[in-house]
C-alpha cells in the first residue's frame, strides 16, 4: 500500500528513497501503538458505562468542567483515594471521598459499574475495598457526575433526580456543597450527616461530625465523639434562635425543612458564579464556610462556628445565660440565683442556678419573659405545630415538669409552640435579634416583675416629661442665641468688624472659600469621620500644606463670641504632645476650625485592628501612653492658664455678656 501511495520506482535510488519512508512509517506507527496500550489518559466525559472502568491516572469530569472525579493521593499521605474535587481551580480541595475507611496503597485501582447498578471499586482488579448498595434495578444503568459535584448512578436514559439509584450527595464526607441535604429520613430513620477528616494526610472520619437532631424539636448540632460541642439552637421558621444574623449574608440563602417525611437543612447560592464550601475541621473542632477568592486564588473564611466562648455547649450550666459582653460571663437567669455560691464565685458555674424562690405548681406560679437569646437545648422539649402562644403558655403552666415556652414559626405564615421540661441547658444572650422565651418562676417573683415594670413605666414617664420641658427651655435658648448670632453676622457681612475682630483671634483666618477648595467642596471622599460637634474633613491648601477640617454644626447653637474665646483657648494651648490649631473660618454661618492633618487617624483604629496592632511594640506602646500623660499634665498643671486665671475668668465672663 505504502508504495502505490509513493512515487513511481524508476531507478534504485528512488527504491531505497521510498523504502527508507517505509521503514520510517512503521516504527513511527509502532511507536503510537506503544503509547497507546502503555500510557494514562483522561477521560473527558462525566458518564461511565458498564462496559467502562476509570483505572488510576483517568477522570470523569462535569459537563460545566466545575468538578472532577479520580484517584489522589492526600497532604504526605501515600495511600490512594477515590474523590471528588473542584476542576477549575488551582487549589486542589476534596469535597467527596469514597473509600475513606479503606485506602489503596498502589496505583491499581479501578473503578467500574456493574449491569444491577451497583458501584464497584476494585484494586488488582479483583479485590473490592468499597462499593454501594442499591435495590432498585434498570436496564441500562450509568455512573454520571454532576455539575453540582453530586456523583449519581441513574438509568441511562432517565435524569430525573426523583429516580437516582444512588447518590453521593446521601453519603458526604466533611463537606457540604449547594443543593446538598444534611437530613434525617424520617420514615426509615436515615441520617445524612458531615464528618471531619481526622487530619489533613488521613480523610477516614474523625469525631467531629455535624447533622440534624430530633428531640422533641429538631435543629443542627456540631459534636465531638458523643458529646454536644455547638448547636444551632431552635428553628423559628426564618432562622435559627443560635445564629440570628446568618440569614443576613450576600453570599447564599439557606432553608430548615420539617414536614411528614423529612427533616433537613439545605443551602444555595445567591450568584451561580461564586464557589462556596462547609466543611468541619477536625483539627481546630469547628465548622467553617469558605468562599473562593479568584483575585487571590485562595479559599477565604466566611464565617466559623463556634465563633466565641458562649457558642460552646454548656459553658455555664442549667438555667443560666451566657454573654460575651458581660463580666462575669455566666449570669443567672431572671428569677435564678447560684446553686452553689461558694463556686459560683470561684468562676466555677457548672452547677448552674436554681430559682430564688420555690415553685409552687397548685397554687399558681408566673411567667418571665427573658428576650433576644439562642433557645435551650432540645433534648427535653416538646413542640406542637398548631399552638398558638396563648395556648402554649396555659398548657405549659398546667404541666408542673414545664419550664419554659416560646412560639415557634415552624411554616412561614404559621405558629407552633415549644416548650421545655426540667432544667433550661445552653442559653446565650444576644444584643440584638434573637429568640424571646418565658421562663417559669414563682407567682411571687413574677408579680414582682411585674411592679418593676409598672415602676419602670411611671419612671420613664416622668423622664420623658422632664426631656420634653428642658427641650423646649432649651430650643427657647437656642432660639434667642440664634437671632443674637444673626444680628452679629449681619455687622460681619457689612464690613464694619471684619478687620478688628480678626486682628483679635491671634492666628490665621480663612476664607471660606479656601476651605471649601482644599476640601473638594467637603466631598464624601475626604470626611474623616463625624464626632458629636460636626464631621471632620482632610483637605489640602494651595501651598501643599495638609490639614483636618472640623465643621461644627449649624444646630451647636453657640454664638460668635463663644466660639472667639474657644479657638483663643486652644490656639494658646500649643504642646508637642496635643494636636497644633492652624487657624478657623467665621464667614456666612459657618464655624470652622483648622488642624494639622495626623496622618495616622487615630490610636484606636490600631490597639483594636487586628493587623495593625502588631505596628505597636511594647515599647511604643510606652511611648504613646508617656506622651499622653505628659500631655495631660500640660493642659491641668503646667499650662500657663492654669496659673494666669484672668484669662479664664475673662472666657466665662464675655460668655454671658
Amino acid at each position: 500500500m505504502l508504495i502505490k501511495m509513493g512515487s513511481i520506482l524508476d531507478s534504485e535510488t528512488n527504491l531505497l528513497s521510498d523504502w527508507t519512508s517505509m521503514e520510517m512509517g512503521f516504527y513511527f506507527y509502532t511507536a503510537c501503538c506503544f503509547l497507546t496500550i502503555f500510557s494514562k489518559p483522561s477521560i473527558a466525559i462525566d458518564t461511565l458505562t458498564t462496559s467502562e472502568s476509570l483505572t488510576d491516572g483517568m477522570t470523569l469530569v462535569s459537563n460545566d468542567g466545575s468538578f472532577e472525579l479520580g484517584f489522589f493521593t492526600p497532604g504526605s499521605s501515600k495511600n490512594r483515594y477515590l474523590g471528588i474535587w473542584y476542576n477549575n481551580i488551582p487549589m486542589h480541595t476534596v469535597v467527596w471521598v469514597a473509600n475513606r475507611i479503606n485506602p489503596i496503597n498502589d496505583s491499581t485501582g479501578l473503578l467500574k459499574i456493574q449491569s444491577n447498578g451497583k458501584i464497584l471499586l476494585q484494586v488488582q482488579n479483583k479485590t473490592a475495598v468499597w462499593s454501594t448498595n442499591s435495590t432498585a434495578r434498570v436496564e441500562n444503568p450509568v455512573l454520571h457526575l454532576l455539575d453540582s459535584g453530586n456523583l449519581v448512578v441513574r438509568d441511562g436514559k432517565d435524569s430525573k433526580p426523583e429516580n437516582y439509584l444512588w447518590q453521593s450527595f446521601d453519603y458526604p464526607s466533611d463537606t457540604m456543597l449547594p443543593g446538598m441535604k444534611i437530613c434525617i429520613d424520617l420514615r426509615t430513620g436515615f441520617h445524612r450527616r458531615l464528618a471531619a477528616w481526622k487530619n489533613w494526610d488521613d480523610p477516614s472520619p474523625g469525631d467531629l461530625t455535624f447533622g440534624v437532631e430530633f428531640h422533641g424539636s429538631p435543629e443542627m448540632v456540631l459534636r465531638k465523639g458523643s458529646e454536644k460541642y455547638q448547636r444551632s439552637g431552635l428553628w423559628n421558621g426564618d432562622g435559627f434562635s443560635g445564629t440570628p444574623k446568618l440569614r443576613l449574608n450576600p453570599i447564599f440563602d439557606y432553608d430548615f425543612i420539617w414536614n411528614d417525611n423529612e427533616v433537613y437543612y439545605i443551602y444555595s447560592l445567591k450568584n451561580k458564579s461564586v464557589m462556596s464550601r462547609f466543611v468541619l475541621n477536625q483539627t481546630q473542632s469547628v465548622r467553617q464556610r469558605y468562599t473562593w477568592n479568584p483575585e487571590a486564588q485562595t479559599w477565604m473564611q466566611f464565617s466559623m462556628m463556634p465563633s466565641d466562648y458562649c457558642d460552646k455547649f454548656g459553658r455555664c450550666g442549667p438555667n443560666v445565660g451566657c454573654d460575651g459582653n458581660k463580666l462575669p460571663t455566666c449570669q443567672c437567669l431572671t428569677g435564678f440565683r447560684p446553686r452553689r455560691l461558694d463556686r459560683w464565685n470561684s468562676s466555677d458555674y457548672s452547677a448552674g442556678c436554681i430559682h430564688s424562690e420555690p415553685l409552687n405548681c397548685h397554687s399558681g406560679d408566673g411567667f418571665i419573659r427573658i428576650g433576644k437569646v439562642k433557645t435551650p437545648d432540645t433534648s427535653n422539649s416538646w413542640v406542637n405545630q398548631t399552638m398558638n402562644l396563648k395556648e402554649c403558655r396555659a398548657k405549659c403552666l398546667r404541666n408542673c415538669s414545664c419550664m419554659a415556652y416560646t412560639n415557634v414559626y415552624v411554616t412561614r405564615g404559621g405558629s407552633g409552640c415549644a416548650m421545655w421540661f426540667g432544667d433550661l441547658l445552653d442559653i446565650k444572650q444576644f444584643q440584638s435579634d434573637g429568640q424571646d422565651f418565658y421562663v417559669r418562676v414563682s407567682a411571687s417573683e413574677a408579680e414582682q416583675k411585674k411592679k418593676a415594670k409598672v415602676k419602670l413605666a411611671i419612671i420613664l414617664g416622668t423622664v420623658i416629661a422632664a426631656l420634653w420641658g428642658f427641650l423646649l427651655i432649651v430650643c427657647y435658648i437656642r432660639r434667642s442665641r440664634r437671632k443674637l448670632k444673626d444680628e452679629v453676622e449681619d455687622k460681619n457681612l457689612n464690613g464694619r468688624e471684619d478687620k478688628d475682630e480678626n486682628e483679635d483671634m491671634e492666628l490665621a483666618v480663612f476664607e471660606f472659600g479656601t476651605i471649601a477648595q482644599a476640601t473638594d467642596s467637603f466631598s464624601f471622599i475626604n470626611k474623616l469621620g463625624q464626632g458629636g460637634f460636626g464631621p471632620v474633613y482632610m483637605g489640602t491648601l494651595a501651598d501643599g500644606q495638609e490639614i483636618a477640617v472640623k465643621r461644627l454644626s449649624k444646630s451647636s447653637g453657640q454664638g460668635l463670641n463663644e466660639f472667639k474665646n474657644e479657638v483663643k483657648l486652644i490656639a494658646k494651648l500649643q504642646h508637642w504632645n496635643l494636636v497644633r490649631l492652624l487657624g478657623c473660618c467665621m464667614q456666612r454661618d459657618e464655624r470652622m476650625l483648622v488642624y494639622e492633618y495626623m496622618p495616622n487617624r487615630s490610636l484606636d483604629l490600631f490597639i483594636f485592628d487586628q493587623t495593625r496592632r502588631t505596628v505597636l511594640t511594647w515599647s511604643k506602646r510606652f511611648q504613646i501612653i508617656c506622651g499622653i500623660a505628659r500631655g495631660l499634665l500640660y493642659l491641668h498643671q503646667d499650662s500657663r492658664f492654669w496659673h494666669g486665671k484672668n484669662f479664664w475668668r475673662r472666657s466665662i465672663r464675655s460668655q454671658y455678656q
